[in-house]
């Protein structure tokens, strides 16, 4: 499996998670099936088929956010020095050169992307688009609604 990357913040949530699931979650279900199991027959016990369906969705849940993490590549975006250029983790200042709009998005991993946190994933075409760019430069990016330019005003590392 390839690497996967991650921000601190990011690795530190999926590893609240996993923690979340594995002492809080699963305890709860392990009781909940246990208790539709005393109540008898199981073929007919939605109860029981409800817990199980729960747990399944609990396991496999834990069972990816452990393989997540255990091919993340954690990148503390206050510690990288691309000299300016936008990278995986860099919190970038933008203007969309149509509207006059201006806009702050970080590039983070899948699984943290929040747009309304200001947190794209670098698989999203904005973020391919700004890769590599430095301040004052215009990146084109492929929209729905057709091709948008942004200028960058501005990358931080923070």
């Amino acid at each position: 499996m390839s690497k996967i990357p991650l921000t601190v913040t990011g690795a530190e949530k999926l590893r609240a998670e996993l923690h979340h699931l594995k002492t809080v979650e699963r305890p709860a279900v392990i009781s909940a099936i246990a208790e539709a199991r005393a109540h008898g027959d199981l073929s007919e016990n939605a109860e029981y088929d409800a817990a199980k369906e729960r747990q399944s969705f609990i396991e496999g849940r834990i069972a990816e956010l452990e393989g997540k993490l255990a091919n993340a590549q954690i990148i503390d975006p206050k510690l990288l020095d691309a000299e300016g250029n936008v990278v995986f983790g860099a919190t970038v200042d933008l203007e969309d050169l149509e509207t006059g709009q201006k806009v702050t998005y970080q590039i983070v991993g899948d699984d943290e992307a929040d747009l309304r946190q200001g947190k794209i994933s670098i698989s999203s075409p904005i973020a391919r688009a700004l890769i590599g760019k430095f301040p004052g430069d215009v990146a084109e990016v492929q929209a729905p609604g057709g091709v948008r330019e942004y200028e960058i005003l501005d990358v931080r590392y923070i």
